[in-house]
């Protein structure tokens, strides 16, 4: 009976680890492009109209910060905070976990990235409400990034 019970271990030992060769890179999700019909830059930076890397300067723009803080507070503070769980993710130090394109893009196309993204579905299950357009444009999107990089900086 032992010599079973020891073969059966081995056996789904040895089917797990194969099973398991040859995956593509995946996210923190588990899901990699070739599963999610992504792209592999729409994995790493969402899926919307930024379709290419951004030139970021290290230099914060403080003009931008503004407009980006004037932005937020009209479209995006109801339902985040800087700090803290609140309708939708805390946004505070996102700029260190997420790239710019990434933020900009959830801005622009919330419903596709809910729908699509591992991660908008991710937020989708935790959070249990869908992040609604907002009628932010490029420069918008991009002055918001900007107010949240100064943000992440300032905490």
């Amino acid at each position: 009976m032992n010599k079973l019970f020891t073969l059966i271990i081995i056996l789904t030992l040895v089917t797990f680890g194969v099973s398991s060769c040859g995956q593509n890179e995946t996210d923190e999700a588990g899901n990699n492009a070739e599963e999610t019909g992504l792209t592999d830059f729409e994995m790493d930076h969402g899926i919307g109209p930024i379709d290419q890397r951004i030139e970021i300067p290290d230099e914060i723009d403080m003009e931008k910060v503004e407009k980006g803080r004037q932005v937020y507070r009209s479209r995006c503070s109801s339902c985040h905070r800087m700090e803290g769980r609140h309708v939708g993710p805390e946004l505070g130090k996102i700029t260190t976990g997420r790239s710019p394109e990434f933020i900009m893009n959830f801005i622009l196309n919330p419903s596709e990235n809910i729908q699509r993204h591992p991660v908008g579905q991710a937020l989708l299950r935790e959070y249990l409400v869908e992040m609604p357009y907002q009628n932010v444009d490029k420069e918008q999107a991009r002055a918001i990034v900007e107010y949240l990089r100064y943000q992440a900086e300032e905490n």
